[in-house]
């Protein structure tokens, strides 16, 4: 049986790392806030589930092509994904728009048909993979719908073939990442795609929200992995050959990236893959974050930077180190100065990189620092669950821009978020620039939900003000779709709608997403 996440939080029923005592004094001395427990989510028995309605006739034809469940456990699993007011809304147990069925079908036909079926009907339609969305993806956004189905794609988790010689690896969508990299290690092989969702996320919804991974400095975002694809559209079949160069066209692989199951669903994925090679690390100190980020810039640029870089500012770094538990250890070590890991699959560029690292200043610090991120890479999510329940605001927000706006922009989305506990990091590389990864923590006000909700919109805002991308990787669902607008013009959202309504018709397909409706 497939392994299931609580509905209120990251991971499975009393897995995964908590935090540790000494997080208490950072809690009470950053936040203000007392850390004990001040909050519990509800009872899956205590939740708020309206009755399931489905047109009449519905069901019965879909359990003709697909599994079909109404049970309250299978609904609000599939509801909403792990915002920050996702996840409020969770433990509240607040579900009135959680789906009225959830739809699981077995092979790209069944897709199809459940599709058509949708369609005929007028019920709306979410994609679910590993439920891991951060900005309402994965909302049950009816639109001008009166019913919602969840089309689990769970059971399309085959291994459809690695091919070693063109080291080109093609996966159903629902495969978990974990899992794809357990079927590729029996060869040699890995994927190279490893974002903090890792233990969640399938291979279709990296594709469909074109996700980024830790390594995607040395190998590319997952736009860039994926060579092929097959997507079922309430209109028909798309597919993508897996050359590996086309001039035929615009490409239609990168109209399906990205496209956030308003198109219709991925069904399959041809994914570059690469022999493996475990990291090894080093980590440096730098005198700041602008200078760290100057640093980084010129070993991009130069093309000797390392497979995963991560450079955390001064707050960051602080706050890392508080909650490692080497708070006395580590601000004598660093000094104020700011933590930079750097992970190489490989030695090409090492030995160069690491002079030209010492000779801006940067000092060494050895291979521990770098293993200890490594070690609890996917902590945070689960972390996140005990910050809550102590009163704690906790989320993150992400951008990028060019490296001659990065500090303008760094320091707008800081003067947007006042009286809170910001800190942030450069962990992805580019010749022309770089993303910012914002984690913000403060004391919960009594409308945690109003307080987020004035909080992102001004962060937003800052981005779109000061020339940043509104999503370096998180994606765009409901929560930034008002903001696409501004980042690709009205035309560029004209062309969208134009693909959707030929793709889509009747309009069903994760309605209030991407684009504003």
């Amino acid at each position: 049986m497939r392994r299931e996440q609580v509905f209120w939080g990251w991971g499975e029923p009393g897995a995964g790392p908590s935090l540790p005592e000494h997080a208490r004094d950072l809690l009470q001395g950053e936040l203000g806030v007392s850390g004990d427990v001040v909050s519990s989510p509800v009872a899956l028995e205590d939740v708020s589930l309206p009755a399931a309605v489905l047109p009449d006739g519905l069901r019965e034809r879909l359990e003709a092509v697909a599994e079909v469940r109404d049970d309250a456990a299978a609904r609000v699993l599939r509801a909403r994904g792990k915002s920050y007011l996702d996840l409020l809304a969770s433990r509240s147990g607040e579900f009135a728009s959680a789906p009225d069925a959830v739809v699981a079908p077995g092979s790209e036909a069944q897709v199809a048909e459940v599709l058509r079926l949708c369609g005929e009907y007028g019920v709306a339609v979410v994609p679910f993979g590993g439920g891991t969305s951060v900005v309402g993806g994965l909302a049950g956004e009816r639109g001008r719908f009166s019913s919602l189905v969840s089309l689990d794609l769970g059971r399309l988790d085959r291994v459809v073939s690695i091919d070693p010689r063109s080291l080109v690896a093609v996966f159903e969508p629902g495969i978990r990442l974990p899992e794809a990299d357990a079927a590729l290690r029996a060869q040699g092989l890995a994927l190279g795609h490893v974002p903090q969702s890792y233990e969640w996320a399938t291979v279709g919804g990296c594709a469909a929200t074109r996700s980024a991974g830790q390594t995607s400095t040395g190998h590319g975002r997952i736009d860039e992995q994926v060579v092929a694809l097959s997507c079922v559209t309430p209109s028909g079949g798309l597919s993508t050959l897996d050359a590996p160069g086309s001039a035929a066209g615009p490409s239609l692989r990168e109209l399906v990236l990205g496209s956030e199951g308003t198109l219709g669903v991925i069904t399959s994925v041809a994914l570059r893959v690469r022999r493996r090679v475990e990291a090894s690390y080093d980590a440096w100190s730098v005198e700041s974050f602008m200078a760290g980020a100057d640093l980084l810039r010129a070993l991009e640029q130069d093309g000797i930077a390392p497979d995963i870089a991560r450079l955390s500012d001064e707050q960051e770094t602080r706050t890392s180190l508080a909650l490692a538990g080497t708070g006395t250890v580590g601000r004598r070590l660093l000094g104020g100065r700011c933590l930079l890991v750097c992970g190489w699959q490989g030695a090409t560029g090492r030995a160069t990189a690491a002079r030209k690292l010492v000779r801006g200043g940067a000092l060494p610090l050895g291979p521990s620092p770098g293993h200890a991120w490594e070690k609890s890479r996917f902590a945070g999510p689960h972390l996140r669950d005990d910050l809550m329940d102590r009163g704690v605001l906790v989320e993150t927000l992400e951008t990028a821009t060019t490296w001659s706006n990065l500090e303008r922009l760094y320091r707008a989305v800081l003067s947007a978020l006042p009286g809170l506990h910001v800190g942030c990091h450069i962990s992805h590389l580019y010749p022309s620039g770089a993303s910012l990864y914002f984690t913000v923590l403060g004391a919960q006000s009594d409308d945690p939900v109003a307080q987020w909700g004035a909080f992102k919109a001004a962060a937003c805002r800052a981005i779109v003000d000061h020339g940043g991308t509104i999503t370096h990787h998180h994606a765009v669902g409901r929560d930034h779709a008002a903001y696409l607008p501004a980042e690709i013009g009205e035309l560029g959202v004209e062309l969208l709608r134009a693909v959707k309504i030929r793709c889509d018709p009747a309009g069903v397909m994760n309605p209030g997403k991407l684009l504003v409706d």
